[in-house]
């Protein structure tokens, strides 16, 4: 556990670097990346803006699907902040849907220098089927995740809790270690430093670096 609540990480500079279409894209690169990724309309965007303390660093869309790129920002000269794609739009069309699903597990599974995925779910919903599918992936290929439940403000703190132990219930049937699960809202700034000391805690040189992948599963749902 990171969590701190004397914690603060101040935000200096955030710039957007650059976007790239696929793996083979994108910068042979050292800097430390922290990639974040959910359904389509999970608040990702307004996630991200809060995170950096900027309105306008990712474009929050009344359309989901906005993001159709890997999105790399430069953080205080030190970290990458990484904007995926989203997941389970349905308007996307389904050629392009594959093309942006493939993109983004490739990355997932190969970027040597991701050093942890944030998984954002909607903390209003119960289990759904896509995001169980996307965490058992990275559960599969061995990718570091934190789980991110956002939009708080909207639904209940019982709710919430009640759908957090539903996904820690399934969660333990694929690991043996439930990963670190925070809880987030963009309307009320929940979580921000939760947030921050996780990445804080991963570039600190005495912080083991990302695991090898174990062989995936026959039946992984990449």
């Amino acid at each position: 556990m990171v969590r701190q609540n004397s914690f603060r990480m101040d935000i200096s500079n955030v710039t957007f670097f650059r976007s790239f279409p696929d793996l083979a894209s994108c910068p042979v690169d050292a800097l430390p990346e922290f990639a974040f990724t959910g359904r389509s309309n999970v608040g990702k965007s307004s996630l991200l803006n809060l995170l950096v303390g900027k309105r306008d660093l990712a474009k929050v869309s009344a359309t989901p699907g906005h993001t159709k790129q890997i999105n790399f920002f430069t953080v205080n000269g030190t970290w990458r902040l990484v904007d995926l794609p989203g997941y389970g739009f349905a308007q996307v069309e389904r050629k392009e849907r594959g093309r942006f699903s493939s993109s983004v597990a490739e990355y997932l599974a190969n970027r040597t220098n991701l050093e942890c995925v944030f998984a954002l779910v909607d903390s209003s919903l119960p289990p759904q089927t896509i995001d169980l599918q996307f965490i058992e992936g990275l559960v599969d290929h061995a990718v570091p995740f934190v789980l991110v439940f956002t939009k708080t403000d909207r639904v209940s703190s019982d709710k919430v809790r009640e759908n957090i132990e539903a996904f820690k219930k399934r969660l333990s049937e694929w690991c043996e270690q439930i990963p670190e699960i925070l809880t987030t809202s963009s309307v009320n700034r929940q979580g921000r430093q939760a947030l921050l000391a996780i990445i804080d805690s991963l570039l600190k040189p005495e912080q083991k670096r990302r695991p090898q992948p174990k062989p995936p599963r026959r039946n992984t749902p990449w």
